[in-house]
């Protein structure tokens, strides 16, 4: 994730280290078929961030779940394509294996951490856990380096909220706490969704500086799904356009932005107030 492009030229010419290629995605229910993803294929290199947008309903959020087969089972049905990672199928390959791929080798914040986090256990608790699962740490260790891992993205005396639970933070430290759950396994991906939007203005600023810095660090890939097209401006090295399940538009964030192809995206770009590119 690169605030206005810094860091573009530094991108890899390897090839993707995360690949969706005609992704199909239904939801059957009892009397008829949501087509929520068509056909959708998109690619993700290392470091590089690619914000994929588009209105609610647009299957961004859908085609984001796919990748670590979070879309409940049913009505969920992966109708065709493929998520390739390091060359295997996430789609087809056994759920113990894609157990240990979620969290260590891809991970995801959520929109809302209120409905991820659980409310009955300590934070502190919850990042030590990932810890303890993804690199066997003794739980003295895990705590330890799960203070570490909340300190690391901005939670004010980490010790001391380590002992808190979800309810007793605010919605951005509680949005830290997911971001430091999902890093301490030092994945390669990291899947952003809608990571900002309960947040209010000055909070969202707080954490897309956090994500910044946090990707540059660690030489991540982030898949960013949002509606925020003034995120995407700033955030984002590639975009793509989501409408009605499919990709309408794909391309370098200013390109697209500057000459958009597709009048979807003109659309959206129109109905975006003061949209700062530079």
């Amino acid at each position: 994730m690169t605030t206005n492009q810094q860091t573009t030229g530094g991108r890899p010419a390897a090839g993707p280290v995360l690949e969706i290629d005609d992704l199909t995605v239904d939801f059957r229910l009892d009397t008829t078929t949501v087509h929520a993803v068509r056909g959708v294929s998109l690619s993700l290199a290392q470091g590089e961030t690619l914000a994929v947008v588009g209105e609610s309903g647009s299957g961004k959020t859908a085609t984001a779940l796919s990748v670590l087969r979070l879309n409940p089972q049913p009505p969920c049905v992966y109708a065709g394509g493929r998520v390739l990672f390091e060359g295997r199928d996430l789609l087809t390959v056994p759920e113990r294996e894609l157990g240990r791929i979620r969290g260590q080798d891809i991970a995801m914040v959520f929109q809302d951490p209120m409905t991820s986090l659980d409310p009955l256990q300590r934070v502190g608790a919850q990042v030590a856990e990932a810890l303890r699962h993804h690199q066997g740490l003794s739980r003295q260790a895990a705590a330890a380096a799960a203070v570490e891992a909340l300190d690391e993205v901005g939670v004010p005396d980490p010790e001391r909220r380590f002992r808190q639970y979800p309810h007793e933070l605010s919605g951005g430290l509680r949005q830290r706490v997911m971001i430091a759950g999902a890093l301490v396994g030092r994945p390669r991906v990291l899947i952003a969704d809608e990571p900002t939007t309960a947040l209010d203005v000055t909070v969202q600023r707080q954490i897309l500086d956090l994500l910044v810095s946090l990707q540059e660090r660690h030489g991540m890939a982030v898949l960013l799904i949002t509606h925020d097209l003034g995120v995407v401006a700033e955030t984002a090295d590639r975009v793509a356009v989501m409408h009605h399940g499919e990709v309408v538009e794909t391309g370098d964030v200013l390109d697209v932005f500057d000459r958009p192809a597709d009048d979807y995206t003109r659309r959206l770009l129109a109905a975006t107030p003061r949209l700062e590119l530079a």
